[in-house]
């Protein structure tokens, strides 16, 4: 394969058959009954009893309740149906969750159900890459190490756009493995696509996948390198087409023909593609959880300390992490048994499989900036493609796999054991099933046996390495997985970070606080009831869903934020996240219906998606997420009350909070100060609540006067 007219075929290995087409593939439903078992585990672990998590993020349900009211809102993602604020993300998994709602009816199950089955087809994909170098056993083995990892199980359930951009990155690499086979252009073409819809989910997590895969098929090169440069181009023009669609819409959309956009001071997408969503991420930015609570080591508080055994720390090590050793190890083995050479089919799959692994390992192990504990979701199906990929070498019988297979068995023990060893006593029984069946079979691997006994020893083992991460995956079906910070495992183990179940200190994986009111969302705070579920117009489908628990995600922080107008005040009230209570602002809500109508600002989108769920308020949040992330000019708040956009303005008389320690950021504090001089202040009394807004109407110039311009 030296020159660019060697048929790529010649220099396949002589055991690997070039795949078929994706609607062959499709029916190896039938003709492969172990396609059928992982994908079966995963619906039933996807579904089960789905309808317990509600409304899950209430944040992006509420978009979606909003979204499906308004083509504008829908193309934009608006957070409130007036479309002034968007949300802080990109819109494509909203977009389906949107699409499935205006079909089904607005209701929990039109917006999580959407989710379980990309969590299925996940694994599915996960285990065709897999089977396609390895084998039909390797393939199996990742396809059930994903289904079974408890933080896919956890995204699967939840409305987060994190399944998404997880489905289309193994797909990304599922058209790149098809490249590598026949080397025709439109796989990458399909490739790019996929990974541009991957940031279109996510922004710029999607690209982890680009490295190992442009690297592979460099170094692989089924035509040649100039061909395969040509090929890559392609590709890439490809995923930036498709990835930079939206953000170019919303930059040639005049300012006032568009919501803000969310997390950013500047109203600029390209800030929250590289400040916010990107690099901030990274390297630590104003407001990461790691400034309060005592990150330790640069790290986030959600994250605990950074390093090089994060992944198997508390928190994050029992939700991706039980077989990371393995995974690790059997790459390795994968590497010495290929030395990389360009005529063997493994290596460009270990490329980039592998680079995906590694770069996602390396970002999330030092990421010093906002981190929570589910974004391993992205690592789970790379870490069970290596985890299948040893388990096809063991299966081969090699010299080189004789030495690897146990290795990469101990390995696994191993990290299991550390994980086990962080969740407080949970499982007992795993460790001693871990170390003496894996023991066992490791040596059983190691020597030399028939193909079939060495086969039946490998299944034992991985399947007893399995044993615990599959039954902590089965116990998330049995509680709510909702709020803002979703996480595999029994209820206890939500989110990791603090505490024991009480609350005790250190990072424990408990809840924040122990059971009750005033926790982090997902940390045992209350739920916001879940309305009753509304059918879209000529649907047909109100009553197809039974009404779910009142379960929702938006919780308490149970923390008090300063506001504009008065000693304290704070915008949305006290009790939400980051302020607003319902009655409080239930009660400003008919008030304003009562007079003249309108939408009412608060500062927090968080307070805002809790009554935009529970009564389709038009209420929207003006300070970002927390109330802290964006940062609206005056002369825009004066504008969209101009257009009469924005009339209302909601503060209560709530103590002040100063936010996490060393988060300076002060949303729209300023914008919002000056908004609250010029209105004209109502005072509302309602059951026993008394709620202070200001009347914005007619009172653009006034703004723009106290802010200074004109």
């Amino acid at each position: 394969m030296s020159s660019d007219s060697t048929p790529y075929r010649e220099s396949v290995h002589p055991a690997w058959r070039p795949g078929r087409t994706v609607p062959t593939w499709l029916q190896g439903l039938r003709t492969r009954p172990e396609l059928l078992v992982v994908m079966g585990i995963a619906g039933v672990l996807n579904l089960w009893g789905l309808s317990i998590n509600g409304w899950a993020n209430t944040y992006y349900s509420a978009a979606v309740r909003s979204m499906t009211t308004s083509w504008h809102d829908f193309l934009f993602a608006s957070l409130d149906k007036t479309g002034l604020m968007t949300v802080d993300k990109p819109p494509l998994a909203l977009w389906v969750q949107a699409l499935s709602a205006r079909v089904f009816g607005f209701h929990p199950l039109s917006v999580l159900v959407p989710q379980a089955l990309m969590g299925a087809a996940a694994a599915g994909l996960t285990y065709d890459l897999t089977r396609r170098r390895f084998g039909r056993g390797a393939g199996f083995a990742a396809g059930i190490a994903l289904a079974t990892t408890p933080i896919a199980v956890a995204m699967s359930r939840h409305n987060n756009p994190d399944e998404l951009l997880v489905l289309c990155c193994v797909a990304a690499l599922w058209f790149a493995v098809r490249a590598l086979e026949d080397g025709r252009t439109r796989w990458l073409v399909w490739c790019g696509v996929c990974i541009g819809l991957g940031f279109e989910t996510k922004m710029a997590v999607a690209l982890f996948v680009v490295p190992g895969i442009a690297l592979a098929y460099l170094w692989v090169a089924p035509r040649g390198r100039l061909v395969a440069l040509r090929q890559l181009v392609a590709g890439g023009v490809a995923l930036a087409v498709v990835g930079l669609a939206w953000p170019i819409l919303v930059t040639l959309t005049p300012a006032a023909d568009r919501p803000w956009i969310s997390g950013t001071s500047d109203n600029s997408i390209w800030s929250l593609i590289f400040n916010y969503n990107g690099l901030g991420r990274v390297t630590g930015q104003t407001g990461a959880p790691g400034a309060g609570f005592g990150g330790g080591g640069g790290g986030g508080a959600f994250g605990g300390p950074t390093g090089v055994l994060r992944l198997l720390s508390s928190g994050l090590g029992d939700q991706a992490g039980w077989l990371l050793g393995f995974a690790v190890v059997a790459g390795l083995g994968v590497l010495v048994a290929t030395r990389l050479h360009r005529s063997d089919p493994r290596t460009g799959w270990l490329i980039a499989v592998g680079g995906a692994f590694a770069v996602s390992a390396v970002v999330f192990s030092y990421a010093s900036g906002i981190f929570h504990p589910y974004y391993v979701a992205f690592l789970a199906p790379f870490t069970a493609m290596l985890i299948g990929a040893g388990v096809g070498e063991a299966l081969s019988g090699s010299a080189i796999a004789r030495i690897a297979a146990p290795a990469a068995i101990a390995a696994g023990v191993i990290t299991e054991l550390v994980v086990l060893g962080n969740i407080s006593g949970e499982l007992a029984w795993a460790k001693p099933l871990t170390i003496a069946v894996g023991g066992v079979c490791a040596v059983l691997v190691a020597v030399q046996l028939s193909p079939r006994t060495r086969a039946i020893a490998m299944a034992v083992a991985v399947a007893a390495l399995l044993a615990a991460p599959a039954t902590w995956a089965a116990e998330t079906i049995g509680h709510a997985t909702q709020a803002t910070f979703p996480a595999g495992g029994p209820a206890n183990a939500r989110a990791g970070g603090f505490g024991g179940p009480s609350g005790g200190g250190g990072f424990g994986r408990g809840r924040f606080g122990g059971p009750g009111r005033g926790g982090f969302p997902g940390f045992g705070g209350q739920g916001v009831p879940a309305p009753a579920p509304r059918a879209a117009a000529g649907s047909g489908v109100q009553g197809l869903f039974t009404n779910p628990q009142s379960h929702s995600g938006m919780n308490g922080f149970g923390f008090r934020r300063p506001g504009f107008g008065g000693a304290g005040g704070g915008f949305g009230g006290r009790g939400g996240m980051f302020g607003g209570d319902s009655t409080s602002l239930n009660a400003a809500v008919q008030y304003a219906k009562a007079h003249g109508g309108g939408a009412i600002g608060v500062e927090s989108q968080s307070s805002a998606a809790a009554a935009i769920l529970a009564s389709d308020a038009n209420v929207a949040g003006l300070g970002g997420f927390s109330g802290r992330e964006s940062t609206v000019s005056a002369q825009w708040l004066a504008m969209e009350v101009r257009k009469g956009k924005l009339r209302w303005l909601v503060a209560d008389g709530s103590a002040g909070f100063g936010g996490f320690g060393g988060d300076s950021r002060q949303g729209s504090r300023a914008a919002l100060d000056i908004a609250g001089q010029v209105g004209k202040k109502v005072t509302i009394t309602s059951n026993l609540t008394t709620v202070t807004m200001y009347d914005l109407q007619g009172k653009a110039p006034a703004i723009l006067a106290a802010a200074g311009t004109s």
